[in-house]
């Protein structure tokens, strides 16, 4: 099994930003989501727990193996997407400063990219491979924490989807996402939970 989680809740105030990198840690809440997968992980045989460097996926992660740091291990391919100059600004100020770009984001999701960012097509290119090559997943219970981007990316290479839908894909703090791989094959077992 593939366990596709997202990190805690962060800390980041009641106004809609995008965070993409900016590396923040987790809420206390998100804490405590962390300690409750815990519970759950404790009666899986993980055999490997893959990370992002920022604060917020690896504070995750160690919460969830506890002792068994030896589990986890932190790959930058799995950082959030790379929003550039948007990255920790408030949605409303960019869509009201900037509406052109707001505008292309929308007509382009997958291609779009922020000024001195990536877009999804760019972020998919780096985190699929996570998934993909040869010998990098073991056979058997594997957990990545992800976050919400790199989470919806590789969902919609597992369900073959178009990168340009992946906002169809809820990805709320702390959820979980099941994905049985048998060979090359895919089978999501649960969304979002």
């Amino acid at each position: 099994m593939i366990y596709l989680l997202r990190h805690g809740e962060i800390g980041n105030g009641s106004r809609k930003r995008f965070i993409g990198q900016t590396d923040c840690g987790l809420s206390a809440t998100g804490r405590l989501q962390a300690e409750g997968w815990g519970g759950f992980f404790e009666r899986v045989n993980l055999r490997l727990v893959l990370c992002s460097d920022l604060q917020r996926s690896a504070e995750t992660a160690r919460i969830i193996v506890g002792q068994k740091t030896d589990l986890v291990c932190i790959d930058n391919r799995l950082r959030e997407i790379d929003l550039g100059d948007w990255d920790g600004r408030d949605m409303t100020e960019i869509k009201s400063k900037y509406p052109e770009q707001w505008e292309k984001r929308g007509q382009d999701l997958a291609g779009y990219r922020p000024p001195r960012g990536e877009s999804f097509a760019d972020l998919a290119r780096r985190v699929v491979p996570v998934l993909e090559e040869p010998g990098a997943m073991p056979h058997q219970d594997v957990l990545i924490v992800g976050h919400a981007g790199v989470n919806r990316v590789l969902l919609c290479h597992i369900l073959e989807m178009p990168l340009q839908n992946l906002f169809r894909l809820g990805q709320d703090y702390a959820c979980l996402n099941i994905v049985h791989k048998k060979g090359t094959h895919y089978r999501v077992q649960s969304l979002n939970t």
